[in-house]
């Protein structure tokens, strides 16, 4: 009681020195991963780099994150705040679920069990789907005038086949194809990276191989993508998959990414996708320049 009182004036003076000496309190940048493929990297520069130049926030690019599981739990562990996901590998490799219904109905599913278990908030489509496709040489197609999956079936028993580890496991991988269109390979699946499928398919090392649909070597590489005509596989549409989390730090992040809604088509990302695989540009360059070129 006996300690003389300062006067309010020189408390408020000093703090406010105090707070312009400090600056401003660093903000930590908005995390965006990727899966370990072509498409998730330059996927993840198209959100990284909107992101920086809409809504201004500072970024951390964490890419080739493996696959769909690691992904995932980057997200739960918040050591990522997002990526691209694709519906229907959210339905069935991480909400467990068996294929349902159409377009609509699976994205409506995602997004309701992402928020309710997760707190993750799913986003509107960038605009294209990227299913899996079985690949087979033009030259092949054109001989055996094979074009469908059913149709595979007549040869498939001579024919060997290249896939990635993931679509092993998957409950919309291997064992679900075979069972559906009834195929018998001459030997078990060569399991091998992602990026190898199309070399393999080219040296005859293998004659299918299950890629992506808007792989962009497939047109370039004369190869063929076989019709699912009995539609085994569900909806796969790109989606930005977002902790709820960062959307309330970080303002502006929800409407840069919405702003991307159906602004990607499918041949967009192929003509992407064959510049970095074919074409072998940087993935960073190959996004700004799409979005300069669409005004985004």
């Amino acid at each position: 009681m006996s300690r003389k009182r300062r006067p309010l004036g020189l408390v408020l003076g000093a703090t406010a020195v105090l707070a312009f000496s400090c600056g401003p309190l660093h903000q930590r940048a908005v995390v965006v991963a990727s899966k370990n493929f072509t498409e998730q990297a330059i996927l993840g520069e198209l959100l990284a780099q909107r992101i920086e130049h809409t809504a201004h926030l500072p970024v951390e690019r964490r890419f080739y994150l493996a696959g769909t599981y690691i992904c995932h739990q980057a997200l739960l562990a918040g050591r990522a705040d997002l990526y691209v996901e694709y519906t229907g590998t959210a339905l069935t490799a991480v909400l467990k679920d068996r294929p349902i219904g159409g377009t609509a109905a699976v994205f409506d599913r995602v997004r309701s069990e992402y928020a309710r278990r997760w707190g993750l908030a799913v986003l509107p489509s960038l605009g294209f789907e990227n299913s899996f496709a079985v690949v087979i040489r033009g030259e092949d197609s054109r001989r055996y005038g094979i074009t469908t999956l059913s149709g595979a079936a007549v040869r498939a028993s001579q024919w060997r086949l290249g896939v990635g580890f993931e679509f092993m496991e998957r409950p919309d991988g291997y064992a679900g194809m075979v069972k559906a269109y009834g195929l018998t390979f001459r030997e078990p699946p060569r399991v091998m990276d992602l990026g190898l499928l199309y070399r393999a398919l080219q040296e005859h090392q293998v004659d299918l191989v299950v890629g992506n649909s808007t792989d962009g070597l497939i047109s370039a590489l004369d190869l063929i993508a076989l019709q699912d005509d009995r539609h085994y596989f569900p909806p796969y549409d790109a989606v930005p998959v977002v902790r709820e989390e960062a959307l309330r730090e970080f303002p502006g992040l929800r409407e840069a990414l919405e702003g991307l809604g159906g602004r990607i088509t499918a041949d967009d990302m192929r003509r992407m996708n064959y510049a970095v695989d074919g074409e072998h540009r940087d993935a960073a360059e190959v996004a700004g320049e799409f979005l300069r070129a669409h005004g985004l």
